[in-house]
């Protein structure tokens, strides 16, 4: 397979449209959070993503309410759908926070099989309003610390392989693993089904060379979300951290990648939000060679 990205090919979507942002970076922070669902806002969100260009919106999906979150029930998709036709932003992209936030792999017992059952229903919801690529953080709370919750991880998402693959749908781990663990684990999941979502800026914060990571596993990297970060530090405003945001980019174009990328950007200082924002989608298009 060689050492290129290969992405999930969007055919005949242009370049600008491939750029997306993840769901509240348009309204104010929830309880002073970086990232959590808005509640309050999530359905102005489609509008003015509209007015700043946007086609492409990556959902959030967080407890405590996560099982009440509108793409979790009939009547809310139903609403997506209405607001995802009406406003040109379309959802093909879920961050699943709510792993981070109670891993089934690190859980025993009942507690466990509740997760798990979670994990089901945010299947059957991607699958039945049309989200692709779903994103499950192997970070933070949730990475992983030994063997035992590899095989854990490992266990519950090969038994529905093939319902994945079904449904179209795409399972795309963000992990803190170092290029070369990081490319033993996902090649205990079979491609068809299970990707790697590439954090620029978190790679940034860990020290990992992109060349590394790339020449370990770029043929699995299926995803990709953007933002910067200080080596061993916290999110930035773009180009002001360590990741060298312009080459990565510009060479995952170069090796083939056709996914989408994700605005996972720092918040606006000033409460400017849909300003910063889309301050930050033109600087991506810039360093993509796109025009806005």
């Amino acid at each position: 397979m060689g050492s290129s990205a290969r992405g999930l090919p969007l055919p005949h979507i242009p370049l600008k449209a491939r750029v997306g942002f993840m769901q509240g970076r348009l309204s104010p922070p929830v309880d002073g959070r970086i990232q959590a669902f808005p509640w309050a806002d999530w359905e102005r969100e489609f509008p003015v993503a509209q007015g700043l260009g946007f086609a492409r919106m990556e959902w959030t999906l967080d407890y405590p309410r996560a099982l009440d979150n509108p793409i979790m029930t009939a009547a809310g998709r139903k609403r997506i759908a209405t607001l995802a036709a009406a406003h040109g932003v379309r959802v093909e992209g879920l961050t699943g926070d709510l792993f981070m936030q109670r891993p089934f792999w690190k859980a025993q017992g009942e507690e466990r099989q509740e997760l798990i059952t979670h994990l089901d229903l945010v299947l059957d919801a991607c699958a039945a309003v049309g989200v692709g690529v779903i994103v499950v953080p192997l970070v933070d709370n949730a990475s992983i610390q030994s063997e035992a919750q590899e095989r854990a991880l490992e266990e519950v998402f090969a038994a529905r392989a093939e319902r994945l693959i079904r449904d179209g749908l795409i399972i795309a781990f963000e992990c803190d693993y170092a290029p070369q663990p990081l490319a033993r684990l996902i090649e205990r999941f079979p491609s068809t089904a299970f990707a790697i979502t590439y954090d620029i800026g978190n790679s940034a914060a860990a020290g990992y060379a992109f060349s590394e990571e790339l020449a370990a596993y770029g043929p699995r990297i299926g995803h990709v979300h953007i933002k910067d970060r200080v080596r061993g530090g916290g999110t930035v405003p773009l180009g002001s951290g360590s990741a060298d945001i312009k080459g990565t980019l510009q060479r995952l174009e170069r090796e083939g990648y056709g996914g989408l990328y994700t605005l996972q950007t720092a918040r606006a200082a000033d409460g400017d939000h849909a300003g910063v924002l889309a301050r930050y989608r033109a600087m991506a298009l810039a360093w993509l060679g796109a025009e806005g």
